[in-house]
C-alpha cells in the first residue's frame, strides 16, 4: 500500500494531507490486536523491515480496510503483489464513494498534460496512449506527440518478461485509455518507470 506520508522529523518534508487520519485508521484497526502474517512475495524490504498481508484473528484484512476506507491507494511491486486484483477492487469502491483521500484534490487522478508540477512524487495518471514502440528493448508508451516533452511510461526488459508471463503485450496499448501509477520522474519530460503488469490498468 501506499499510504499518506509522515514528516517523522525528515528536513523540508511536509505531511501529506490525511497523514494523520491514515495513522488513526490503522491504529483503530490494528494496534493491541492479535494479527497473523501472510507474505506475498519478498519477506523483507531493504530496510529489514516485514512486508505482509496482517490478518486480524476475527477475520479482517487490515491493508483491504485500509483501501476500502479510502486511506491507502494500492502500490505493488514486481516481486511483491499478491493479493493486487482485489486490493484495486477495493480501492475502486473507496474512489467511486469518494472516501478519504479519493475526496481530496492532492490525491486525484492526474491528466498526463498536467504533470510537471508533480515530479518526484507518487501519482495515478490517466490518458490515452498515442504511440507504443520499441527501442532497444525497451518500450516507451507514448501520452502526447512529442516523446522528448510529453508523459510517458517506460518498460524495460525485465519488466516485459513480466508482462509476457502476464500474456499481455505493452505495444497493443496504443490508442487505448489506461490508468498508470508509479514514482514520477523526469526523463524527456514526465515519466513512470512500469516494472510489473499490475501498475497498468487499461480503461473501458
Amino acid at each position: 500500500l501506499q499510504a499518506q506520508k509522515l514528516a517523522l522529523g525528515r528536513k523540508n518534508f511536509k505531511d501529506w494531507p490525511l497523514a494523520e487520519e491514515s495513522k488513526r485508521a490503522v491504529a483503530a484497526l490494528a494496534l493491541g490486536k492479535r494479527v497473523t502474517l501472510r507474505h506475498g512475495g519478498t519477506r523483507l524490504d531493504r530496510h529489514g523491515r516485514a512486508l505482509a498481508h496482517l490478518t486480524r484473528d476475527d477475520g479482517l484484512w487490515i491493508q483491504g480496510e485500509m483501501l476500502r476506507l479510502g486511506m491507502a491507494r494500492v502500490y505493488t511491486f514486481p516481486d511483491n503483489r499478491a493479493r493486487a486484483g482485489e486490493m484495486y477492487a477495493l480501492e475502486a469502491e473507496a474512489r467511486a464513494a469518494k472516501r478519504g483521500i479519493w475526496a481530496h484534490p492532492f490525491y486525484a487522478v492526474r491528466a498526463p498534460e498536467v504533470l510537471k508540477g508533480d515530479l518526484e512524487t507518487f501519482q495515478i495518471v490517466a490518458g490515452t496512449v498515442v504511440e507504443a514502440v520499441a527501442v532497444k528493448g525497451t518500450v516507451f508508451l507514448n501520452f502526447g506527440p512529442d516523446w522528448r516533452t510529453d508523459f510517458t511510461v517506460r518498460l524495460d526488459g525485465a519488466a516485459l518478461k513480466l508482462f509476457r508471463a502476464a500474456k499481455l503485450d505493452p505495444l497493443a496499448f496504443k490508442g487505448r485509455t489506461i490508468e498508470v501509477r508509479g514514482w514520477l520522474r523526469f526523463k524527456d519530460g514526465p515519466m513512470i518507470d512500469a516494472s510489473h503488469s499490475e501498475q497498468l490498468t487499461p480503461r473501458p
